[in-house]
């Protein structure tokens, strides 16, 4: 069993914070494992919205009155907390969204459309969310570039053979998420980049997974995008961010069109655009949202990144551990660089029965195809039961998972 003794983590304290841990459901106590679609959110996130709205709401930037002034202040200042958070270079690189599908798509409807024709590639992994497949799909359709599969093998790991060998001159773009949603797998993206780089292409890298529990350095990675989104790092739904180097954010053009976005418009002249990053954030934001999100990184900080990764990891292990006694049980992604992610099925059980069974003993894990059908498809399944941790879940809470799922399995076959 895994030792949690010498880790400084005061868990008990850490779920204090999360007051929808303290509910029950099917009358036993919550256990939520299912961190990898949306983390829980800490007391201190939730009162951001009780604070704005009662207190300073109006919209941003436009304003000359207090209230404007202090919405905006707040709201900028996230801008520089994420900023700081993912070591770019100046808060210019950073453009809030929606979250990560929606960063990756402005960066496929603005770098892409101008970037890419035919006889292009992107090479995307096949450990891909479906937010860093679709939209590359979709926009082939339209200019005629072809998509290249970088292969995963059996453990869930990137084949970084067959990646360099599909890399060449007409190698525009190299799309990859930094920690499989599905499987947990770590990617090297540092090295990838380089890869990249090399041959001339850009790389754009899916940091949803990696935000909530590794450090991450954009400028130490060598990435030229990255995007990640608030509600798998303790924030709310509905807000995420783009990192973007400067230079290529500079030289691409408006995404959306609206308020916010422009310099001057009129009807007897060309409209001009406002500088980065504001030329990106069309119309009224997610203001609060977007203060919250801010919020959530500073709790994530102060409980510590390291301690959080070492915690999860621990978590992990003794999850591992404790499901290999169930016959028939097989863990899909054994990659040695793993994040806190259980990704399993059993033999003559489906995986939505599981999951619907557990949750009655109060137990919540993730089933499905987790928005990545090309990678189960290569694995030979169709749907997979996932467990995913989080800073605030406790051995004790994988132990009552374990023995639910225990049960369960017995009962299904």
């Amino acid at each position: 069993m895994a030792d949690f003794n010498d880790l400084m983590l005061d868990v008990a304290r850490v779920r204090r914070d999360f007051p929808i841990l303290g509910r029950e459901v099917h009358g036993r106590p919550l256990v939520y494992l299912d961190n990898a679609a949306t983390c829980q959110t800490p007391r201190q996130v939730i009162d951001v919205f009780d604070d704005y709205y009662g207190r300073y709401n109006a919209n941003i930037h436009r304003g000359l009155h207090t209230l404007a002034d202090e919405a905006t202040e707040a709201f900028e200042g996230t801008r520089e907390k994420v900023r700081a958070h993912l070591g770019a270079a100046e808060t210019r690189e950073i453009v809030f969204t929606r979250g990560t599908t929606e960063a990756i798509n402005l960066v496929a409807g603005s770098w892409g459309r101008v970037n890419l024709q035919q006889g292009d590639e992107v090479l995307i992994s096949r450990l891909e969310h479906h937010s860093n497949i679709v939209p590359w799909q979709l926009l082939s359709r339209e200019l005629g570039f072809t998509i290249r599969v970088i292969p995963v093998d059996e453990r869930g790991v990137l084949d970084q053979s067959a990646y360099r060998d599909l890399l060449s001159e007409r190698t525009r773009l190299v799309a990859v998420n930094h920690v499989s949603n599905a499987l947990g797998t770590v990617n090297p993206v540092a090295e990838m980049a380089t890869l990249a780089h090399q041959h001339g292409a850009f790389i754009l890298v899916d940091g949803a997974q990696a935000v909530p529990h590794q450090h991450v350095d954009v400028q130490a990675l060598g990435v030229d995008f990255y995007a990640f989104s608030g509600h798998k790092v303790y924030g709310p739904t509905g807000v995420g961010a783009l990192y973007g180097r400067a230079e290529l954010l500079e030289a691409m053009p408006p995404w959306q069109g609206g308020g916010e976005m422009i310099d001057t418009v009129s009807f007897e002249s060309p409209t001009t655009f406002a500088d980065i990053p504001h030329r990106f954030e069309a119309g009224t934001p997610a203001i609060a949202e977007v203060i919250a999100l801010g919020r959530a990184l500073q709790w994530v900080e102060g409980i510590g990144l390291d301690l959080i990764q070492a915690w999860e990891a621990r978590l992990l292990q003794h999850a591992t551990e404790s499901v290999a006694s169930i016959e028939g049980l097989r863990v899909l992604g054994t990659s040695p660089d793993k994040a806190a992610v259980l990704s399993f099925v059993v033999d003559g059980a489906h995986a939505q029965d599981i999951g619907l069974l557990v949750d009655q003993m109060g137990v919540a894990i993730r089933t499905g195809h987790h928005c990545a059908q090309p990678l189960l498809a290569s694995l030979g399944v169709e749907a997979t039961c996932r467990a995913s941790f989080a800073a605030y879940n406790t051995p004790e809470e994988v132990d009552v998972f374990v023995e639910a799922l225990q049960r369960v399995v017995g009962m299904l076959r």
